[in-house]
C-alpha cells in the first residue's frame, strides 16, 4: 500500500487568529520552494485543507530530509487516503497494520468534516473493533502504551479552500468536492516555530565561527528572514573566511532555501584604528566592533531589515561582557538581537553538529576582529572613553567608504 500523500500539522500557527492565513499560507509556500529545490520529482501539488496541510506526492518518493528541516511544521506523517465511508476506512487501517509484527494497537481519529455520520469515538470503536475481529493474530487495544496506533483523520473537502473559481453552490452539491479521509502510523516531529520569512528580515553579522550560525538558525526559525553580512580582512587575511561562511550559508539554506550575502571590506577601519597613537590599544576590538554594528545599520536601512542578529554569548569572551556589549550597541538606533546570550559554548556545539555547520566553522582561516587585536583587550569599556577615542576618527567617511565597496552574493 503506497503512503502517496503526507499530512503535516502546524502548532504555534493555530493560535494566530486573524493572522493565521497569512502564516499558513507562508508556510505552504515554504514547502513548495523547499521540494521544488531539493526534491522536485517527489511531488505533484501542496495546499491547504482543514488545520493541516496536504502533500500528493509521486510514486514512492518520501522526502523526510526535506519537511525535516521546514520551520512551522511540527509534525508530518506519510499517509493513504481512502473513501469518506467507515467500511473503507475500516478496510484500508486493516490492510495498513496488517503485516506489522505488534501485540498491542489503538485507533486515533480526528474529525475535522464535521457532517461524516460518526464522531471521532465512535470511528475509533469501530474501526477497532473490525480489526480485532479481522485480523488474524492475537492482539488487544491498549489506549495508554499501544505497540502500534492507526491515526485517521475524517478531513474537511479540501477544495473548498483550494479552489475559488468554484461556487459555494457546487461545494454544497458535493458535485466536485474532494471528501477523503487519511491513514497513518508515524507521526515524524517536525522543527517548530513559524515560517520562514514570516517575522521580516534581519542582518546577521556572521564571523564563519561556530556561534552567529546558530544565531541566524535560531531566528530563521522565529520567521526571520536572515541577510548574512560579513566583514573581511582582505589583503591583510586570506579570503577563506569568505568561502567559509558562502558553505556555512549553503548548509543553513535548507531552513531558507536561499540567501543574500553583503561582504564588507573591513580592513581600511582597522588601520584606521591601530594607527592612532590616541586611540588606546586595550579598545580595538570594542572600536572595531562599534564600525560593525553601523555599516550593519546602514546596509539594514537599505535592505528593509528590522534588526540586527549576532552570535553573543555573554562573557563567552572579552567583547561579550555586559559592559562591553553596552558600549557597541550604544552606536547605533536598530535593536540588536542575540539568540545565544543565555547559552553556553557546549550548548551552542550541540546545536551546531545537530544542524551540520559544526565541521565548517572549525575549519581553520583568519578572523577579522583577532587582527591587530590587543593583547589585553577591555573588558569594562567606559562609553565616554569610547566616544572620546572615536574622536580622532572621521566615522562618517570610514563608514562611507565601506558602503561604498560592499560585494553581493546570492547563495
Amino acid at each position: 500500500m503506497n503512503l502517496n500523500y503526507v499530512i503535516c500539522h502546524y502548532a504555534e500557527i493555530a493560535l494566530k487568529k486573524g493572522n493565521r492565513g497569512f502564516f499558513e499560507k507562508k508556510l505552504v509556500d515554504n514547502i513548495k520552494t523547499a521540494l521544488q529545490n531539493q526534491a522536485p520529482d517527489s511531488f505533484e501539488f501542496v495546499k491547504k485543507i482543514s488545520g493541516r496541510i496536504l502533500i500528493k506526492l509521486k510514486g514512492n518518493s518520501q522526502p523526510s530530509d526535506v519537511l525535516k528541516n521546514i520551520f512551522g511544521l511540527a509534525y508530518f506523517a506519510f499517509a493513504i487516503e481512502t473513501e469518506q465511508k467507515i467500511d473503507a476506512i475500516e478496510n484500508a487501517a486493516l490492510e495498513l497494520i496488517k503485516d506489522k509484527k505488534f501485540e498491542t494497537f489503538k485507533i486515533h481519529a480526528k474529525r475535522a468534516e464535521k457532517n461524516f455520520p460518526l464522531n471521532s469515538q465512535q470511528i475509533n470503536e469501530k474501526v477497532g473493533e473490525f480489526v480485532l475481529k479481522n485480523l488474524k493474530k492475537k492482539i488487544r487495544v491498549d489506549l495508554e502504551n499501544p505497540d502500534i496506533a492507526v491515526f485517521i483523520e475524517i478531513a474537511e473537502p479540501y477544495r473548498t479552500q483550494c479552489d475559488k473559481a468554484k461556487s459555494r453552490i457546487e461545494l454544497r452539491s458535493g458535485a466536485w468536492a474532494d471528501k477523503s479521509s487519511f491513514l497513518y502510523l508515524e507521526k515524524i516531529k517536525g522543527p517548530g516555530g513559524l515560517p520562514a520569512g514570516s517575522s521580516g528580515k534581519g542582518i546577521v553579522l556572521i564571523s564563519g565561527g561556530i556561534d552567529s550560525p546558530i544565531a541566524a538558525y535560531f531566528s530563521q526559525k522565529r520567521g526571520v528572514e536572515t541577510i548574512y553580512l560579513h566583514f573581511h580582512s582582505y589583503p591583510y587575511t586570506s579570503k577563506n573566511s569568505v568561502k567559509r561562511v558562502e558553505e556555512l550559508i549553503g548548509i543553513l539554506n535548507k531552513f531558507q532555501q536561499k540567501s543574500k550575502l553583503i561582504l564588507v571590506p573591513f580592513a581600511k577601519i582597522q588601520q584606521e584604528i591601530v594607527s592612532s597613537k590616541k586611540i588606546p590599544e586595550k579598545l580595538r576590538v570594542v572600536l572595531y566592533r562599534r564600525f560593525m554594528f553601523r555599516i550593519a545599520e546602514k546596509i539594514a536601512e537599505k535592505e528593509m531589515a528590522k534588526v540586527l542578529i549576532t552570535g553573543e554569548s555573554i562573557g563567552q569572551v572579552a567583547s561579550q561582557t555586559l559592559d562591553n556589549i553596552k558600549a557597541v550597541e550604544e552606536a547605533v538606533k536598530i535593536p540588536v538581537i542575540r539568540p545565544l546570550a543565555g547559552f553556553d559554548k557546549e550548548e551552542i556545539i550541540s546545536v551546531a553538529r545537530r544542524i551540520g555547520t559544526y565541521e565548517t566553522s572549525i575549519l581553520p582561516c583568519d578572523d577579522t576582529c583577532s587582527l591587530f587585536a590587543p593583547l589585553h583587550p577591555e573588558t569594562k569599556a567606559d562609553i565616554k572613553s569610547v566616544k572620546l577615542a572615536e574622536k580622532n576618527l572621521d566615522i562618517k567617511k570610514l563608514i562611507s567608504t565601506a558602503v561604498k565597496n560592499i560585494e553581493i552574493k546570492e547563495v
